[in-house]
């Protein structure tokens, strides 16, 4: 786990239509979840809690502060507008240091990629996986070797992941993170080369069977002598 995070948030009575105001005061509206108690409203500076979310993402654990009481969380939740992708709501949930916790972490795929050499596409279909561990224990990543991506064909599934001890996977391990497939200007020219080829192999077999047969040939020959 990388450097401690930490924000302080402020409490607000700002509810429904007039969040839209404090948007646009430059503030973003925020909700801790706090272990069945009563939800804590809060909000931040935009650029203040936008900082946090790039850092923390859905995990890592942030210090929160809300005037004199403190809070251990993770963010579970982040909305943003959807045409100028900025942050429009976050919610919180407290955890605690020695309680185990489920989250996404990010994935990262390492190494030289003998497939992106070779002008093929790699294509990612899974960004995070899930784990369950004690906040302590989180890491900001985990990475997979990418260097096994060399053919058509090829893939990598979660299985191909070492995660720390002290962490439990909770995605399925045949999940996959992502494969190797011909680029499309290929696949469409192998699919052009595919059809000129059949076209040629049908115009010859079509030759082939009104040609006359070199016994057919030999009697005409007789006949007409």
């Amino acid at each position: 786990m990388s450097d401690q995070i930490s924000l302080s948030l402020e409490s607000r009575d700002v509810l429904g239509k007039q969040v839209k105001q404090l948007r646009n005061d430059g503030k973003v509206p925020a909700v801790i979840h706090d272990h069945g108690k009563d939800s804590i409203i809060v909000m931040a500076p935009y650029m203040e809690m936008y900082k946090v979310y790039k850092q923390a993402g859905k995990h890592h654990p942030v210090n929160l502060s809300v005037g004199n009481k403190k809070y251990l969380a993770l963010i579970k939740d982040a909305t943003f507008e959807p045409r100028k992708n900025n942050l429009r709501h976050v919610v919180f949930n407290a955890i605690k240091q020695d309680q185990k916790v489920e989250t996404e972490v990010p994935v990262r795929l390492e190494g030289d990629i003998p497939a992106e050499r070779a002008s093929l596409m790699v294509l990612t279909h899974l960004e995070t996986i899930e784990v369950e561990g004690l906040p302590k224990d989180l890491v900001d990543e985990v990475v997979v070797d990418a260097t096994k991506l060399a053919e058509v064909g090829d893939k990598l599934t979660v299985a191909d992941i070492t995660i720390p001890s002290q962490l439990t996977l909770l995605t399925d391990p045949e999940t996959t993170i992502a494969t190797v497939e011909m680029p499309r200007d290929q696949v469409a020219e192998a699919n052009a080369a595919a059809a000129e080829m059949a076209e040629q192999d049908a115009g010859e077999t079509a030759e082939e069977a009104t040609a006359p047969s070199e016994e057919g040939t030999e009697e005409a020959e007789k006949s007409e002598a």
